[in-house]
């Protein structure tokens, strides 16, 4: 094998490149689109580039926060939150509702989204987008480093109590990721991809 000329780093000292490699490289990265519910009734929507899926049964899904966010102290405060599916068509809402606003400003108001009512939690769903799920809260934990100190990010875990699907995304009963067209963030501070079916490949598991 050659011998590869690597760019080696520690990122406590520094990458030395124009932009931060990390995201690029742990890519993609589903969106976590976020909305939530204050104690008072104040609605919050808010995509996150740190999401995913962390178990099967129950369903838990999860999403990180660089620092104490709105969405993160609603879901304290309620034990409630809604994961919305960002897809290409809904791509310039969903950048909409990145918008640093004071807390009480609706963000479904700002992209132009409808509000849709859930079934468990009292939380609005985006009726434009092909999936949700309703969650209720299960952990809010704050990141630490190596060396134990606190970092300034918090991972907020919920179960997945109850799914909204579009049927147009079911063929045969088997849901069909790329008909739904999802973007997932790449890197850098505005770049996405978009999962098409040309894009897509299969392989079987070895057992």
């Amino acid at each position: 094998m050659t011998e590869k000329d690597l760019h080696y780093y520690e990122p406590k000292n520094g990458h030395g490149l124009k932009h931060d490699p990390f995201n690029a490289i742990v890519a993609p990265r589903p969106i976590g689109w976020i909305s939530s519910r204050d104690g008072k009734g104040n609605v919050n929507l808010a995509p996150y580039s740190f999401f995913n899926g962390f178990c099967y049964v129950p369903p838990i899904i999860g999403f990180s926060s660089t620092s104490w966010k709105d969405s993160v102290n609603n879901i304290r405060e309620t034990g409630e939150f809604v994961w919305n599916l960002a897809t290409r068509d809904l791509a310039k809402q969903m950048n909409a509702t990145a918008a640093h606003v004071a807390r009480e400003v609706d963000e479904f108001s700002i992209a132009g989204l409808t509000p849709a009512p859930c079934k468990i939690v009292n939380v609005p769903r985006v009726a434009e987008s092909p999936v949700s799920f309703e969650c209720k809260l299960t952990q809010v934990i704050q990141l630490q480093r190596a060396d134990g100190r606190l970092a300034d990010a918090w991972l907020t875990l919920g179960e997945v109590v109850a799914v909204h699907i579009d049927k147009a995304m079911i063929r045969d009963g088997v849901y069909q990721t790329a008909l739904a067209h999802p973007i997932v963030r790449a890197g850098r501070r505005g770049d996405y991809f978009e999962i098409r079916e040309d894009a897509m490949f299969e392989m079987t598991r070895p057992d």
